[in-house]
């Protein structure tokens, strides 16, 4: 059994589900669990429409409405035709009418809480996966809508719910493993769930790829697969760097520690289910139906690069905190530490001393009580619009003077680093430097660790006299297409590919 994620991008219009049943139809023989986004753009207008509806403007948040509806209705009449749409059209009719008087309420009251957040974005979800199923159906697929919200347990954190999988688990092999068996198609909504009472909650933002995990830890699935609109995870973003190249294989922490430090394919919780439960997953084009994408597992081959990826993270803030002079430096940390604790500040990096500490922090989630509160009890300067550089690989520690050339890279790239942390993780280097240095640091440390393979001039020639991926004796042509039924590696060479995961 496998659990295939799709993505907004990847159901974001009738050609984009068309393509989604293709790929669904393509693996019906490994008993498919398919978890959907909400449509591409949804849940940002979900959100608007309910901060205009909060703001007491129910007018202006009806007419977002009837634009939601338009989007969902003709993507619907597409995939089904006139018939087949007026045979779903109900259940969508009593989604819209109760987002409807949702809206309407909140207008009333003028007050969007966390538990109604939770139930206004569940929409998106729900629409969607209403949608795929019977267009998966109407392709021949047997497909069967399920209810995310009476699968997925959760605790009642609204807005980032904690899973509960023990309860996760029964549920989800009592209503989802009975489908299997039938050889059913189960379609469900991911990011949405509830907790045990039926209250609805959600998992946060970009958490499809999160309860796709989850789904997938309580069946015991062989795989899980999140197709998107990118060619599995990349050696760095290539908006930022023309030569960023697919990595074929990554182990499940340097997969985490890309997520985390600005990778945006995955969510960065999204692996933590998988990990415990040993399951590989897989970040595949939707729009290429033969993707071999990125295959994340417990482990990966050794690569024969230095590094495995060079994620970036922008819009960031570096506050600095220095104890007065004068002032008794016994205690300061602790002192710092429990005002971050009861603002429950999320950092990424922080450097100590014994009087005085520095950390970042995303700038839009940065506190201005904690300022204040440091301020109570040292000197505080905070600079915005910094970024942090992360360069991931296994065992870097064991690896003599990377430090020296990554950081002599920069310097030759004219860039001046603010940050520097290395030590608790032994699978990255990271520093931080100004959000507008990215692009240039970004591309030479691409360049020096990720070379571009040059073909050798003689190769060149031979080309031109053979013809590509003519083999003369046991050399190959760097860069040629294999023959038709016939391997491009000498046996040697596939021991070396095997080993580096190349």
């Amino acid at each position: 059994m496998i659990v295939m994620k799709f993505g907004g991008t990847s159901v974001e219009s009738a050609e984009a589900i068309e393509r989604a049943a293709r790929i669904v139809g393509s693996r019906c023989r490994q008993s498919p669990v398919v978890v959907v986004s909400a449509m591409a753009k949804v849940t940002d207008q979900l959100v608007s429409m309910g901060h205009t509806a909060a703001a007491g403007d129910a007018e202006a948040s009806l007419g977002l409405l009837q634009s939601l509806r338009e989007r969902h209705f003709h993507a619907a009449h597409e995939l089904l035709g006139t018939k087949k749409r007026a045979k779903l059209a109900p259940k969508l009719d009593v989604l819209f009418s109760d987002l409807e008087n949702f809206l309407r309420g909140l207008a009333a009251v003028r007050e969007l809480t966390h538990r109604g957040s939770d139930y206004l974005l569940s929409f998106g979800e729900l629409l969607s996966s209403l949608i795929v199923t019977d267009a998966f159906h109407a392709r021949g697929l047997n497909a069967a809508w399920v209810d995310s919200r009476e699968c997925l347990v959760t605790d009642s954190n609204h807005m980032r719910a904690v899973p509960q999988m023990a309860e996760t688990r029964e549920r989800a092999k009592r209503k989802i493993a009975l489908l299997l068996k039938k050889k059913r198609v189960p379609v469900m909504g991911g990011f949405i769930a509830a907790t045990a009472e039926g209250v609805p909650t959600t998992l946060g933002r970009g958490g499809s790829d999160y309860s796709a995990a989850i789904i997938g830890a309580a069946l015991d699935a062989d795989r899980i697969e999140i197709w998107t609109d990118v060619e599995g995870m990349m050696t760095t973003d290539p908006r930022l760097c023309s030569g960023a190249k697919t990595i074929r294989r990554i182990s499940f922490n340097e997969a985490a520690e890309l997520a985390y430090f600005g990778a945006k394919v995955l969510h960065p919780a999204t692996l933590l289910p998988a990990i415990h439960q040993n399951i590989p997953v897989y970040v595949l084009n939707s729009r290429n139906l033969k993707s071999t994408g990125t295959q994340i597992t417990a482990r990966a081959p050794r690569s024969h690069d230095t590094f495995r990826a060079i994620p970036a993270k922008t819009g960031l803030s570096i506050v600095n905190v220095v104890a007065s002079r004068g002032v008794m430096v016994h205690g300061f940390l602790r002192s710092v530490f429990e005002a971050m604790d009861r603002h429950a500040a999320s950092v990424d990096i922080v450097a100590i001393s014994e009087v005085s500490l520095s950390f970042t922090m995303e700038s839009k989630r940065l506190p201005k009580a904690l300022l204040n509160d440091l301020e109570q009890i040292a000197d505080v300067t905070c600079e915005d619009q910094q970024a942090i550089i992360c360069l991931v690989g296994e065992d870097i520690h064991g690896k003599p003077g990377i430090a020296a050339s990554v950081f002599n890279t920069v310097a030759e790239a004219g860039v001046n680093i603010r940050m520097i942390s290395q030590g608790a993780s032994e699978i990255n280097i990271s520093f931080v430097v100004k959000e507008s240095d990215v692009p240039t640091a970004v591309r030479h440390l691409h360049e020096h660790f990720f070379p571009t393979k040059v073909i050798p001039a003689r190769s060149l020639k031979r080309r031109e006299r053979h013809g590509p991926g003519t083999r003369k004796g046991n050399s190959r042509v760097i860069g040629s297409e294999p023959s038709a039924g016939r391997s491009s590696l000498n046996g040697r060479e596939k021991a070396l590919a095997a080993e580096t995961g190349n």
